[in-house]
């Protein structure tokens, strides 16, 4: 049982679906709940019924982690296949999956070698890293490489969203409420990076015009890129996305990168009109002397 298997949880969010199949990631559940409420995420409700009951419920929704002995029954179920997996999740700052996983990996010591990895992001980042390990789990059989190359990939996956309206960020004191108020009066949209696994104001942006030219600013800054992914809250392309493609493309010289609607795990952070972009940077040959 030399194979390595990769395991995610739901607020993963992938732009090609079938990656899941083709590398055969197995994703746990998280459960999302809305009041009284509860759905697991990415399979009883998607992207979007989950943005329309943000906008039209006017409930802020709070994700929730599978048990540990739901995550023991994922590795247990895996540890018939195999004797090496691969677990990477969600920012084990901004909820308890992590740590529910790395419990139930202990539950199977001796029995199953289990690396339990922080991804430091969430939605499109912890997407990107667990296709990563997928793909490196085919190249490598050797269970440590592989992880210390996920946590080397960690490190290339870069965040940035402007937001609209501040009623989510305020609940999750990223500002204080008057703060929230003034910027509203003003017309803010605050900037929200990811650092070392939590959402952090990096700075602010007067109107959509302004937030167009900081996103362009802030992928300019990269000169060498796996991926690149906008993120949006509408199903069809808004105005200030199409300015932000067209700027990308003229920025970068290319217009490969896909355009994706956002997903549960981002919203239940930033709100129901974020917007922004995700970059994988390629990694730098150095890294590995």
């Amino acid at each position: 049982m030399s194979e390595i298997r990769v395991v995610t949880d739901s607020t993963a969010l992938f732009i090609d679906p079938s990656i899941i199949s083709r590398y055969n990631i197995t994703v746990v559940p998280v459960y999302v709940r809305f009041g009284d409420d509860r759905f697991k995420l990415g399979i009883d409700i998607g992207p979007e019924e989950f943005l329309h009951r943000m906008r039209y419920n006017h409930v802020i929704p709070r994700l929730e982690p599978p048990t540990p002995d739901e995550c023991r029954t994922v590795y247990a179920r895996l540890n018939r296949e195999v004797s090496k997996i691969v677990s990477i999740h969600i920012s084990a700052n901004l909820t308890g999956v992590y740590r529910n996983m790395l419990a139930a990996s202990k539950m199977l010591l001796g029995r199953c070698d289990i690396a339990v990895i922080d991804s430091q992001t969430l939605s499109v980042g912890l997407g990107i890293l667990a296709e990563k390990a997928a793909i490196l789990a085919r190249q490598i059989s050797d269970l440590e490489e592989v992880v210390r190359a996920v946590r080397r990939a960690i490190g290339r996956v870069y965040s940035v969203f402007f937001v609209q309206t501040m009623t989510t960020i305020c609940h999750h004191n990223l500002i204080s409420e008057a703060q929230a108020i003034l910027g509203s009066m003003l017309g803010v949209m605050p900037f929200i990076t990811i650092e070392e696994g939590n959402l952090v104001i990096m700075e602010k942006a007067l109107d959509s015009s302004q937030a167009v030219d900081k996103l362009v600013e802030f992928a300019g800054e990269f000169t060498d890129f796996e991926q690149l992914v906008i993120l949006h809250h509408t199903p069809l392309l808004t105005n200030t996305i199409r300015q932000l493609q067209d700027r990308l493309a003229l920025e970068l010289s290319t217009s490969n990168f896909p355009t994706h609607l956002y997903d549960g795990s981002l919203a239940t952070f930033l709100g129901s009109d974020a917007a922004g972009i995700v970059i994988m940077e390629n990694e730098d040959e150095d890294e590995y002397l």
